[in-house]
């Protein structure tokens, strides 16, 4: 497949457990355990949003911001709706999606 979807993500390293809350806005909040030192955060990062969009891990690749907390996410193999769907199925939040509208 061709077709690659991106999105921002706002990732909290050190939390107390690998979770998605939610949207803020436009952007996506993750939270991970791992430490942000040597790439383990964006590691554990990748690894989350792999298993919850149901993709493998090397198809998901951060296109920018490997130092900092606001990144732009790229999945292959799935588009915008794909994500839009996946995301409604697996949170509750109303406003999830004003970032996948675009």
């Amino acid at each position: 497949m061709d077709e690659r979807a991106t999105i921002e993500v706002h990732l909290q390293p050190g939390a107390k457990r690998n979770e998605m809350p939610g949207f803020k806005g436009d952007v996506l909040y993750a939270r991970v355990t791992a430490v942000a030192e040597k790439g383990r955060a964006n590691q554990a990062l990748l690894g989350l949003l792999a298993d919850t969009f149901g993709v493998p891990k090397s198809a998901v690749a951060i296109v920018r911001g490997q130092t900092s907390r606001n990144k732009v996410v790229s999945i292959q193999g799935l588009t915008r709706e794909d994500l839009k769907a996946i995301l409604e199925r697996d949170m509750s939040c109303k406003d999830l999606f004003r970032s996948l509208k675009k």
